[in-house]
């Protein structure tokens, strides 16, 4: 990525906006430039992308907030109430959502079910009567494939009493407040246990380490990255990109102001700056950028892969709704359609191509460290940052279980459901949603580059 020339006598903002305005040119393990993926984005994605996440079958969550940390112990909830997260009320979801696993192929399983309100829907059973015999054998033996398949995260108990429905749309993502050591933990674990670096390797700009002088410029850190193979370069890529992401979400929607019972959310250039522009960053900023790009390429090849999964007549997002099930389900296979037509994707197969017994190892200790990654968000403090990041972890994590299932994918059947390859509700919302925030950063980095040019 041409982002070098940041140097000269230019004062500090006004080599900000340049660093950040010529981000151009080709990104690296892959041969995609910057420039195509801002215009396709940002005309033609984006504003799919945002009307789809609105419908009722995406804008619907569970998750269960209350897990421990399995990793150490945490008593540093956070008490702000920007951290806060309002669960939905049992009488506001959709009497589909609420129905769980028969949702996914309703329908077949619910052809003959009167639309029900959902503030009046007592009794759910209705829904399980108009199943035959046969579906249910294989809704049982689904579920038990469900449980045997081997996924990229750690999946919430949908039927726990503690996971609860989160209306997404109420709860958006934005600065809390939640920083600091508690914060940094979490990154700090995510990036120095699980990105198969050694200790003896330095991580530059480590908040939880203290300054190393000319170490910690990044070089050495670079330069074992770039001895690394493919899919471990490509691991530690995806993951900077998944906190560059957050990062910039959290810049453009920061508490600027608090009034009497009203607040004031708007992008904060400054706090931006901090985190990406090169002077401050020592260049990192512009490497975390590149990030992002790399992963938003990961998730949009996902998407048109399984793009398959749904163009299947019989698969229905299910609300209760038939009217708006229809739409939802139209809108997803025009943005499906438009994510097919992008020309320069990812070639995933350059991946886990080696020998077959050592590829194989190496895809399951990648599979393993990021179910680890997605077990660390349970240690997030701030409830609202706890959500967003199990959302979008687990939005990756199922696009990595997409695009490790090539072959199941193709041999899907056309008329009934497949043993060989599934996707529950909870993996659908989290995908669309987590390409969805990916989108709206690079979206908002359209906007950060046109307020610093103001400022300058």
């Amino acid at each position: 990525c041409r982002l070098g020339l940041c140097g000269g006598s230019f004062p500090l903002l006004n080599r900000a906006v340049l660093c950040i305005c010529t981000l151009t040119g080709v990104l690296d393990d892959c041969f995609c430039d910057i420039e195509s993926i801002d215009v396709f984005n940002n005309f033609k994605i984006y504003p799919r992308i945002q009307k789809l996440t609105e419908r009722d079958y995406f804008r619907y969550y569970r998750v269960n907030l209350n897990r421990p940390c399995p990793f150490w112990a945490d008593d540093s909830h956070c008490s702000i109430k920007d951290c806060q997260v309002e669960p939905c009320p049992e009488s506001k979801i959709p009497v589909g959502i609420k129905s769980g696993n028969y949702n996914r192929y309703s329908q077949v399983a619910n052809a003959n079910t009167d639309i029900v309100d959902c503030e009046q829907a007592q009794d759910l059973g209705a829904i399980n009567s108009t199943l035959s015999n046969y579906s249910k054998e294989a809704f049982e033996d689904w579920a038990r494939h469900d449980d045997a398949q081997d996924h990229f995260c750690e999946l919430d108990d949908e039927t726990s009493p503690d996971a609860d429905y989160v209306d997404l749309l109420l709860n958006p993502e934005r600065y809390t407040g939640y920083k600091g050591p508690s914060a940094w933990r979490v990154w700090n674990s995510i990036y120095e246990e699980n990105c198969f670096k050694p200790r003896s390797v330095y991580r530059p700009l480590n908040p939880l380490v203290p300054p190393r002088g000319g170490d910690d410029d990044g070089e050495g850190f670079y330069n074992w990255l770039e001895g690394l193979c493919l899919e471990k370069r490509v691991f530690y890529r995806l993951i900077s990109g998944l906190h560059s992401s957050i990062n910039i979400h959290l810049c453009a929607e920061y508490l600027l102001a608090e009034g009497w019972g009203k607040s004031l959310w708007g992008p904060n250039v400054q706090e931006f700056r901090q985190r990406f522009d090169p002077a401050e960053t020592k260049g990192e900023g512009t490497r975390r950028l590149k990030n992002l790009y790399f992963l938003y390429l990961i998730e949009l090849r996902a998407l048109s892969k399984v793009a398959p999964y749904f163009d299947r007549a019989f698969v229905n997002l299910y609300t209760g709704d038939r009217q708006e099930d229809r739409a939802t389900k139209e809108l997803l296979l025009q943005f499906f359609n438009e994510t097919k037509a992008f020309p320069m994707h990812f070639d995933e197969k350059s991946m886990f191509a080696g020998q077959k017994i050592e590829a194989k190892t190496l895809k399951e200790e990648f599979r393993l460290h990021f179910k680890n990654i997605s077990r660390i968000m349970d240690c997030v403090g701030c409830s609202k940052c706890r959500l967003w990041g199990k959302l979008q972890t687990q939005g990756l994590g199922t696009a990595l279980k997409i695009l490790f299932s090539e072959k199941e994918i193709k041999n899907l059947p056309e008329h009934s459901p497949s043993k060989g390859f599934q996707l529950t509700r909870q993996e659908i919302v989290a995908l669309l949603n987590g390409f969805g925030r990916l989108s709206t950063s690079i979206h908002q980095l359209h906007s950060f580059r046109a307020l610093l040019k103001e400022k300058r």
